[in-house]
């Protein structure tokens, strides 16, 4: 149309371009109707439908799926638009695809949820055109779709190897540890290099041949997961606070406690003992604390670790492993809860887990150039010093711990569960 009225201009001037430029616009015009018919009035349309999974998992790529049918008699171009959640603030989702006549096509995409809740999808837009392209038609398809979002179930997949291995992985590093602990498995025959000690002589005595015992690791311990709710698990990483982290790491590490003969149950607290499961190992129990731990939300008040003391004192009856998953950003934090965590040790094996701070560590490997630089890396270097002085005076009162980061803290926590139970500490 602008090339038209360029025409018209040119012809006051040249009355021999009046004609073409007449011409030109006529067949725009009766093109513009023609296709307006084709989109409006032909019989068909494009109907479209989202496939989602039953729930999504936090933290990870979830494949959507978004399917297409073109019931037109032609071609159709199509810029589709995905009305997604609002949770993530995506204004320039669009895609662009071609459908044939008479036919379906369908694309997928992958989504990151960082946080837990319902989210909810709105309709699929598509922008419909035909070949020649000059009217648009917009079609309001499929269904508002609401889906939750779940701690990570993806990564219960990824470390089942991990469950059902006598290894612990430290990186690439591959350590077998041989257990001999009192829980029976069965009687084989003796062969050289067996341990002399566990010939069982009444065996021997009937078959005529040496026979040994062997031993399993034992099975059925009380693993607990402490979860942390206070205002310093609120700290963000990535998109994803340290409490969601922990939730993940968490999910991971029951379900090989499950795998692996053990009970797996669940403590969060903050100022006082908020949800409680028991440490059970039945049908259904890892989907009791998936529930569980999608509900957690962080609460901006100090922690109580006493009223964390009390409340553990009269649930856990028995001797448990407990991994606390929690922050401890300065010495003196910890000096004020050392002593709830002193008497919780003499107890139960207790392993603290809290996190490096990654950006101390790439301030501390920058050379600063100005007197506000050099101020920023000796406070970051004073931050990594009393991290490290955290995990010394743990040591120093037989507590255990791990000193992680957010990305490595579910191979963290699984390893170090493989570590302590091959070492018959669990």
């Amino acid at each position: 149309m602008t090339g038209c009225v360029v025409l018209f201009v040119l012809a006051f001037f040249f009355p021999v371009l009046l004609l073409p430029a007449e011409l030109i616009t006529v067949t725009i015009l009766v093109a513009t109707a023609a296709d307006y018919v084709l989109l409006f009035f032909s019989r068909g349309a494009v109907e479209g439908k989202r496939i989602l999974p039953a729930r999504l998992s936090m933290g990870d790529d979830n494949k959507i799926q978004l399917s297409l049918n073109n019931s037109f008699s032609f071609r159709v171009a199509i810029r589709l638009v995905e009305e997604q959640p609002v949770q993530f603030q995506e204004r320039r989702f669009s895609r662009h695809l071609s459908i044939a006549p008479r036919s379906v096509a369908s694309i997928d995409y992958l989504l990151r949820p960082v946080t837990r809740g319902a989210y909810e999808y709105g309709h699929i837009l598509a922008y419909t055109t035909t070949l020649l392209g000059f009217v648009q038609r917009r079609f309001a398809t499929g269904e508002a779709d609401v889906v939750k979002v779940y701690p990570s179930y993806l990564q219960l997949r990824k470390y089942q190897l991990m469950a059902m291995s006598e290894t612990v992985y430290h990186g690439a590093k591959k350590i077998r540890r041989l257990g001999h602990s009192m829980e029976f498995e069965k009687i084989k025959d003796y062969v050289p290099g067996d341990d002399v000690r566990t010939i069982n002589w009444k065996a021997s005595a009937r078959r005529g041949d040496m026979m040994v015992n062997t031993f399993t690791d034992s099975r059925q311990q009380l693993v607990y997961c402490f979860i942390d709710k206070g205002r310093s698990m609120k700290m963000p990483f990535e998109g994803m606070t340290l409490l969601d982290y922990s939730i993940n790491a968490s999910l991971a590490l029951l379900n090989v406690a499950l795998l692996r003969q053990d009970k797996a149950g669940l403590i969060t607290f903050a100022q006082h003992i908020n949800e409680v499961i028991p440490a059970e190992r039945r049908s259904g129990q890892i989907n009791l604390l998936l529930e569980a731990l999608y509900k957690q939300e962080t609460q901006f008040k100090e922690t109580d670790y006493e009223a964390l003391l009390a409340g553990t004192h009269k649930r856990l009856t028995q001797r448990s492993f407990i991994l606390l998953f929690t922050n401890f950003e300065t010495y003196s934090s910890l000096e004020r809860q050392l002593p709830y965590l002193r008497r919780l040790a003499s107890r139960h094996l207790l392993c603290v887990v809290f996190f490096q701070n990654t950006m101390l560590k790439q301030i501390h490997e920058t050379q600063p150039d100005t007197v506000e630089g050099i101020y920023i890396k000796t406070i970051a270097e004073r931050f990594d010093f009393e991290k490290r002085q955290i995990v010394k005076e743990l040591r120093r009162y037989g507590i255990l711990s791990i000193l992680t980061t957010p990305q490595q803290l579910s191979v963290d926590v699984i390893n170090k569960y493989i570590e302590l139970k091959s070492k018959h500490m669990i």
